[in-house]
């Protein structure tokens, strides 16, 4: 592992350099990598390591969506696509990436599969971080490892395609073979990884429950709402709005700080929007603050876990998501959005 320093504390990370694709080859030769679910995850990863050359096939519903999503990516039935259950026998690594929901329901079938020696993989902590509230309970006599890209499945293939690679967390719940370190590395790399940093799987959840509920998703979209509506309310054009409120950040701001750094932005726009900025982050940061402590707490303490369960196992969940994801996509904000996308000039 490269040490590198992060503003000023030491870090150990896992490079494409020290670990090339070929070394992940040679770990993974012999291996049928199972990826339960085509989903979220499931495609990228899926898709990635087919095309770097490991031996992976598909595990899936026949009577779903995204059975007929698997088939039309390319998937072949009876050759890398199979009924989950099969697909739970061939493996050797079962990449166990259905929602946390379906893991859940899951569970009793894929636990009758995983003989010894084989590989339980996560890409999130929670079904075994949260055992006593999931009931998934790994065998002692199997490796139990995590990769975690850190952005969705398809963002992960997207830069794949253009030869660029996602950052992911790496870590090794149970290591029954000796093998689980580098099992669980030269899977991070053959799934299309920048780098790999370790943590465990309690440290994922954590980080990951508040970050969707935090800047990634929950707090963005609060903070995008309130201004615009301010905007709105004084008498600004939903146009006007939107491109003060998002589309100047994401299309032009967000990319130039992925880039170089918030400090690098700071010094390169007009003093005007310097000193404003600098004076009112202080002010932001105070605000929400207590509100991230509160979130922390919440999922440290289990409640969002549990809220998560508790919803999602509800027969009506789907009908009640999508209710609430259609306000969103009605809300003027976003209708503005819609217009604005189109308006750009790739699109005219």
């Amino acid at each position: 592992m490269a040490k590198i320093n992060f503003g000023g504390v030491e870090e150990e990370v896992v490079t494409r350099e020290e670990f090339p694709l070929s070394k992940a080859q040679e770990v993974l030769k012999g291996e049928t990598v199972a990826v339960l679910g085509y989903g979220v995850q499931g495609p990228g990863q899926a898709l990635n390591l087919k095309d770097n050359g490991i031996n992976v096939i598909v595990g899936q519903r026949k009577d779903s969506k995204t059975w007929d999503k698997a088939v039309a990516d390319g998937w072949v039935p009876g050759e890398t696509l199979f009924e989950l259950e099969e697909a739970c026998e061939r493996g050797t690594i079962l990449q166990f990436l259905l929602s946390d929901a379906g893991q859940i329901a899951l569970w009793p079938t894929v636990k009758k599969y995983l003989t010894p020696g084989k590989a339980l993989y996560f890409s999130h902590g929670f079904g075994v971080t949260y055992k006593e509230k999931t009931g998934i309970i790994p065998p002692a006599d199997v490796d139990v490892i995590l990769v975690a890209p850190k952005g969705s499945g398809t963002s992960l293939r997207r830069l794949f395609v253009e030869g660029k690679g996602l950052n992911s967390s790496f870590a090794i719940h149970q290591d029954a073979t000796g093998k689980a370190k580098d099992r669980v590395v030269a899977l991070g790399i053959a799934v299309g990884s920048g780098y790999l940093f370790e943590t465990d799987f309690y440290k994922e959840v954590s980080s990951d429950l508040t970050g969707e509920r935090g800047t990634l998703m929950g707090a963005i979209q609060g903070i995008f709402r309130a201004q615009y509506e301010v905007l709105r309310a004084n008498g600004h054009s939903p146009s006007e709005a939107f491109n003060e409120t998002v589309e100047e950040a994401t299309q032009s701001l967000y990319p130039l700080i992925a880039e170089n750094g918030m400090d690098w932005m700071y010094a390169n726009c007009s003093t005007t929007a310097q000193r404003g900025a600098l004076d009112w982050m202080g002010p932001f940061y105070e605000a929400t603050k207590p509100v991230f402590e509160k979130l922390y707490k919440s999922v440290t303490d289990g409640i969002e876990a549990q809220k998560s369960i508790d919803s999602n196992s509800q027969p009506d969940y789907r009908v009640k998501l999508e209710a609430e994801l259609k306000e969103l996509e009605e809300s003027e904000m976003w209708q503005a959005g819609k217009a604005v996308r189109k308006l750009r000039p790739e699109n005219s």
